[in-house]
């Protein structure tokens, strides 16, 4: 972000003073009418790490409880990004490998826009999530999934709430955003509407701690209220506001 003419130098200075709040960027200054160099290949990195991340394709992670690995309806990433409705259901063959059920929480992990945040944070998030006393189901690892795959799988298995774990598209600011959706009587249909998310979760984002509190909230409440979505809103009297210290 420029700003030419008179007063420049004071308004990027009032900005810079933000800089340690966010990873946008602002007040970056020029070199004449263009950004620095620094600035324009810090710009050009972000960009290929963005690409990267999207293509990447990363190895089964190694969950701490039984899992199974199912694909979507995408045959390969080409497909994933061209077409988002096969990255909704799962392949025919591996939607008969779930688990039936019933189950009170489908615990889901998809690739998403950004396999690397599952490469990086799904593990860990996932023992930041309290489920004790409810029966769930084994992790469900889908490749080339997206956000809705974890209705059908909480309609095969039964289960009276999903919670999928997913890699966000990325940004300039973040390749390994990783989110997670929670959506209450899962089926096939279901809307964004009908669902409550948690994202930004990453170094210099969210924390596995204060994201494990919100999401265990969300799934308790979720239970109890029998909905998510709209009609849930959260009011964590446990939720702390996140640091300023960077």
């Amino acid at each position: 972000m420029a700003y030419p003419g008179p007063g420049a130098r004071v308004e990027i200075d009032r900005l810079r003073t933000l800089r340690r709040f966010t990873d946008a960027r602002i007040a970056l200054g020029s070199a004449g009418e263009s950004l620095r160099t620094s600035d324009w290949l810090d710009l050009r990195d972000a960009h290929a790490a963005a690409g990267d991340a999207v293509h990447a394709r990363i190895k089964t992670p190694v969950f701490e409880e039984s899992f199974v690995e199912v694909q979507s309806r995408c045959r390969d990433r080409r497909e994933y990004l061209l077409r988002p409705d096969l990255g909704r259901r799962l392949a025919d063959a591996d939607a008969e490998r779930v688990p039936a059920g019933p189950f009170d929480v489908a615990v889901v992990v998809a690739d998403g826009l950004s396999p690397i945040a599952i490469e990086r944070h799904a593990v860990a998030m996932l023992g930041a999530i309290d489920l004790s006393g409810l029966s769930r189901t084994p992790v469900v690892f889908v490749r080339q999934g997206r956000v809705a795959i974890a209705d059908e799988i909480g309609q095969i298995t039964r289960s009276r709430l999903s919670v999928i774990l997913i890699g966000e598209r990325p940004g300039l600011s973040a390749s390994d955003s990783l989110g997670i959706y929670f959506t209450f009587a899962p089926r096939i249909g279901r809307t964004d509407a009908e669902r409550n998310c948690i994202s930004n979760i990453r170094d210099g984002g969210l924390t596995y701690e204060e994201a494990g509190r919100r999401a265990t909230w969300i799934v308790r409440e979720g239970l109890r209220r029998e909905l998510t979505g709209v009609g849930l809103k959260e009011s964590n009297p446990n939720r702390a506001l996140p640091s300023a210290d960077r």
